[in-house]
């Protein structure tokens, strides 16, 4: 498709097929069990909503949609390219409606639908009847459905995607969407499920480790149990754990008559003496059944999934399971080129996947809003360590966004708290000082839904000598924003505060060195965003009181406050495309050599503007490193520990004469050679390269993988000095997430796109890349039924 952002009802059947058209009749509502997370059993609705621009009676159930357009969730409004975006494309009302057909034996039941993020407001209707409204873009909410009818229902839901002043994380300021450091585009970005639940039901399950260095150790379970009918008979709440698919221990608790409402039951499932632990090496989960029963009938049942983990922040130092970690991690914003945060869960889930296994991060600060549960479920299975927080930025609004602060706590604990990657809750608003008595509220709802983890907040360094927790507040982790070393300073960290638990939040950004990092700025530019990185590593690892540091940030994102650079903060260690920068390299050495030798320079072998002077970095986990040039031998390169004393891998120095000849560095750990690279002076064997991250989809509308377009040399190493334009065309039953023409002289010799099929019959995608000089690259995605088995080659 030319533009998969915006298709007409007519292209968007043909392109899916005649499978695609049962879809316009309508979705059939499965039953479900309780839907207080996503449920299994629900029927996603991602597959042909029809969206338009907001009119009067647009929510009716006999509004005339001839004019609106067939779209797929998770969606964005607008159609946004990679940088450049307009607030004022999203700055509107939409409308979203949905045919759905009910049974006649389901009309009878108890139906609801969840949306996991609508930005920023919704209200949704049944039939042309408002049944609920919902403000906010970060956290799900649930509808009850009671009026839905046999044969076609339509829900309709009105989105709100304008400036709200008393929803964080907006500022009470009539400034508009550009007072905040990231923009946020409005859709139904987020998956929307609809199903049956019982009448009796388990509205939310909360299972707690406890005493988990214990022989002892055992699950403490909460479980909200809601009913529309009256119980008189007692009722039996039973749980099982389980890890690797073997039955650890169970556990049980009576509940006596319970009348129409709700009832929180807890107990203690014990025996857990043989559980693994959960760590950032071996994240081992356990997987906790709890079902409800009534006699022998079982009323409702539900899975959610723990592990088992003490994680302490201390004022010497964080430790985990009883041993001392040191922190090393990133600050990670949701937003993707061309569809805002409406990607797909493969996609979010490939964002956790980078930073734990390409980046080595331990930790990841999900800044500044709740994020996806995919990308929380796969730093869950991965071993990354989660930071979450609160939405806002900068300020304490109003009452009225006080308010919706604290439902914010609510909702964000309870969503999450299951979660072992999660060590802290960030309740106070990011760099913002405002009251303590906020903070107080904030801190104490936190602790009252979840005793076990600690609360904390990041200041901003512009607090100074605020840097005091405020007296009484149930914070127990001070964390700051270290922007101490501003540009043309000798970078530096601030001292930890003595005697209180102590994380660096942020760090680097475009306050240290220069405003942006572009693969299209000079060597000198990108090698000092490298540096800058691997010294506020080292300096926080001189330091046993720093639990650890955050930097900023992953991935570069736009943004209000950098108009003059196109409406981008090119701040990432890797671009918005999630194509890593020189900067990434630092954080890919720090890996153990056993699992990936890594050997990466930290310029460009092209000869151009900034040919690496004497002394260039080479980035690497390796013992010893030997250069060649045309496989002759020039040196061994010099080891940085002296500059990087407390780096677990600290850089290499080489002086490289200027000769166009192929350079080669072997990599040893020992005496044993572990990797060879090699990159070429010569652009005539430069290739156009199309690659994708998987190779099979699911077809059923809500899957998606990116495909990265580059120019490489002959080694496949990236050529960001590559230039000219690329066009791209998609055949098959999928979209285009992207543009169709990607200009690699604006984003350094590389970008991608991203291949969403279409809900239908499977197929094959086939993206063809085209450039003027460097000729025709193809991928081939294979978009199977959902259910199928997959191949080896298909990533999960």
């Amino acid at each position: 498709m030319a533009d998969g952002r915006r298709l007409s009802r007519r292209g968007f059947l043909a392109a899916s097929g005649a499978g695609l058209a049962a879809a316009v009749v309508g979705t059939t509502v499965a039953g479900s069990a309780g839907m207080g997370e996503p449920d299994p059993d629900a029927v996603r609705l991602g597959d042909f909503w029809l969206f338009g621009r907001y009119e009067d009676g647009c929510a009716d159930a006999d509004f005339d949609e001839e004019d609106l357009s067939p779209v797929q969730l998770p969606h964005c409004v607008t159609p946004l390219s990679w940088t450049g975006w307009q607030p004022s494309s999203w700055q509107d009302r939409w409308i979203y409606r949905k045919h759905f057909t009910v049974s006649p034996a389901m009309a009878s039941e108890r139906v609801r639908a969840r949306f996991d993020g609508v930005m920023t407001n919704a209200a949704v209707y049944l039939n042309g009847t408002l049944v609920a409204s919902h403000n906010g873009g970060y956290l799900p909410f649930e509808v009850e459905l009671p009026q839905v009818t046999a044969g076609d229902n339509i829900l309709a839901v009105v989105v709100d995607g304008r400036w709200q002043l008393d929803v964080p994380p907006n500022l009470p300021r009539m400034d508009g969407p550009s007072v905040i450091d990231f923009y946020q585009p409005a859709g139904i970005y987020r998956p929307a499920t609809i199903g049956t639940v019982p009448r009796t039901r388990l509205t939310d399950v909360f299972a707690c480790p406890a005493d988990v260095l214990s022989p002892a150790r055992s699950l403490r379970l909460t479980c909200e149990l809601d009913t529309t009918t009256a119980i008189a008979e007692p009722l039996q709440v039973t749980a099982s754990v389980s890890q690797a698919g073997r039955e650890l221990a169970q556990g049980a608790a009576t509940v006596g008559p319970m009348p129409v409402g709700t009832k929180t039951v807890t107990f203690e499932v014990g025996g857990l003496g043989a559980v693994r632990l959960w760590d950032v090496e071996d994240p081992a989960l356990c997987d906790v059944t709890v079902s409800v029963r009534s006699g022998p009938r079982r009323l409702d049942q539900r899975v959610v999934r723990v592990g088992f983990r003490e994680a302490r922040f201390t004022a010497d130092g964080f430790f985990l399971n009883g041993r001392r970690l040191k922190l090393f991690g990133l600050n990670r914003h949701q937003w993707y080129p061309f569809a805002g945060g409406a990607m797909p869960d493969r996609v979010q889930r490939r964002d956790a996947e980078i930073l734990r296994r390409e980046l080595n991060c331990t930790m990841v600060r999900c800044s500044h809003y709740p994020q996806s549960t995919a990308f929380l479920d796969t730093c869950d299975e991965l071993g990354l360590l989660v930071w979450e927080e609160i939405p806002g930025w900068g300020r304490v609004g109003d009452a009225a966004w006080q308010q919706q602060n604290l439902r914010d706590v609510s909702a964000m604990v309870v969503r999450d708290r299951n979660h072992p990657s999660i060590v802290v809750w960030g309740t106070r608003v990011n760099e913002a000082t405002g009251t303590t008595e906020m903070y107080l509220k904030t801190g104490k709802l936190a602790k009252q839904l979840d005793p076990s983890r600690p609360t904390s907040g990041a200041l901003a360094s512009t607090t100074g000598a605020r840097l005091a927790l405020p007296p009484g507040t149930d914070e127990q982790v001070l964390a700051y924003n270290d922007y101490t070393a501003r540009r043309g300073a000798p970078f530096q960290l601030k001292a930890p505060r003595p005697g209180v638990p102590y994380l660096v939040t942020e760090s680097i950004g475009t306050l240290a060195g220069a405003r942006a990092y572009r693969r299209t700025d000079p060597n000198a530019t990108r090698q000092q965003q490298a540096e800058l990185h691997a010294k506020a590593h080292d300096l926080a690892a001189a330091d046993d009181r720093y639990s650890g540091l955050l930097a900023w940030c992953a991935f570069d994102y736009p943004s209000g406050w950098q108009r003059s650079m196109g409406g981008s903060k090119f701040a990432g260690v890797s671009d918005i495309f999630r194509i890593p920068k020189p900067a990434a390299a630092f954080y890919a050495s720090q890996g153990d050599p056993r699992v990936r030798a890594v050997v990466e320079t930290g310029f460009a072998w092209d000869f151009g503007a900034g040919f690496p002077a004497p002394g260039a970095t080479i980035w690497s986990n390796c013992d010893r490193l030997e250069v060649f040039l045309a496989d002759r031998h020039v040196g061994t390169a010099r080891s940085r520990r002296a500059e990087f004393p407390h780096l677990r891998y600290p850089p290499f120095a080489v002086d490289l004469p200027p000769a166009r000849a192929e350079l080669r560095v072997d990599g040893y750990v020992g005496d044993r050679l572990v990797v060879t690279r090699r990159y070429s002076g010569d652009r005539a064997h430069d290739v156009l390269s199309c690659v994708p991250d998987d190779t099979e989809l699911r077809s059923d509308g809500a899957d998606a993988t990116r495909v990265v377009v580059s120019v490489i040399d002959r080694y496949g190493t990236l050529r960001a000095s590559a230039s000219g334009k690329v066009s791209l065309t998609l055949t098959g039953p999928g979209e285009l997430v992207g543009d169709t023409t990607l200009d690699l002289a604006a984003t350094g010799g590389a970008a991608a796109v991203w291949l969403r099929p279409f809900a239908g019959p499977p197929g094959t995608l086939t993206l063809t890349a085209r450039h003027d000089s460097l000729g025709v690259a193809t991928s081939t995605v294979t978009a199977r039924a959902p259910g199928a088995t997959p191949t080896s080659a298909t990533r999960p």
